[in-house]
């Protein structure tokens, strides 16, 4: 199953071309911009497949009309989200320990844009988000994420204390970042199957979220502000567990 998502800016509209041109189904140019850049992107969406309209600026606006669209939007034939059962057929198609991102209600769509674009350079094996109040994959979402939403599995599950159960059941050790946490995520070991659980902005975690999760971890803070934005936080997590992990890959070696 897919869907049409509308996608505009210069390098998301790249991203996407370069992930699966053949996605590309109409194609939208600002007829009185002339810059080099555009019109290098315009050449390679001619030689595509589909139908290229040059448009008034307004029209793009229209179109995109929470999105900075850079003169270029595209209407791209995506997945359809995935829910509980393909999470559960992606896992089993690992052919290694788990590395997941669990977003607790985050929604601000460029925070969750910005936390795709992390976990795809940490190599995460998927992102895993509740449908109710949080956000989803829009237009927003993918231009911050630079690509990641096409890359990156996203996974929108009804319950999501449901899915950290299943997680637990299947021997996924659950971390949920709290800024109270005694234990520092420097003091944790990483390694082995893992879901790294980050709470919603300025909230954090929900309480039931916490209770499902096997431990809680902070991050240092030396200087005068009391917590970091989600999606820093989260790049922050992610990188140390990616580097605990490559560690010990490097040890068997």
């Amino acid at each position: 199953m897919s869907e049409i998502t509308y996608l505009g800016g210069l390098h998301a509209v790249q991203s996407a071309v370069r992930y699966d041109a053949t996605r590309v189904v109409e194609v939208w140019v600002d007829k009185r911009r002339r810059d080099a850049r555009l019109q290098r992107l315009r050449s390679q969406l001619e030689s595509l497949d589909c139908v290229v309209h040059e448009a008034e600026s307004k029209t793009l606006k229209k179109l995109l009309p929470d999105v900075p669209h850079q003169g270029v939007v595209i209407a791209y034939k995506g997945d359809a989200p995935l829910g509980a059962d393909d999470l559960d057929s992606h896992l089993d198609g690992l052919d290694h320990e788990a590395f997941l991102l669990i977003l607790d209600q985050v929604q601000d769509p460029h925070n969750l844009g910005a936390c795709l674009r992390t976990a795809d350079a940490a190599g995460v094996d998927a992102v895993i988000a509740p449908k109710d109040r949080a956000a989803g994959l829009t237009p927003v979402v993918h231009r911050v994420s630079a690509g990641a939403a096409q890359t990156v599995p996203f996974f929108q599950v009804t319950n999501l204390a449901r899915t950290l159960r299943a997680l637990r059941d299947r021997g996924v050790w659950l971390i949920g970042a709290a800024d109270e946490a005694e234990q520092s995520l420097y003091q944790f070991d990483f390694k082995g199957p893992v879901g790294i659980c980050m709470g919603a902005e300025g909230k954090g975690l929900r309480r039931l979220t916490r209770e499902h999760c096997d431990a809680l971890i902070s991050i240092p803070m030396t200087g005068q502000v009391e917590s970091l934005n989600v999606s820093v936080a989260t790049g922050v997590v992610l990188y140390e567990a990616l580097r605990q992990r490559r560690a010990l890959t490097a040890g068997q070696a």
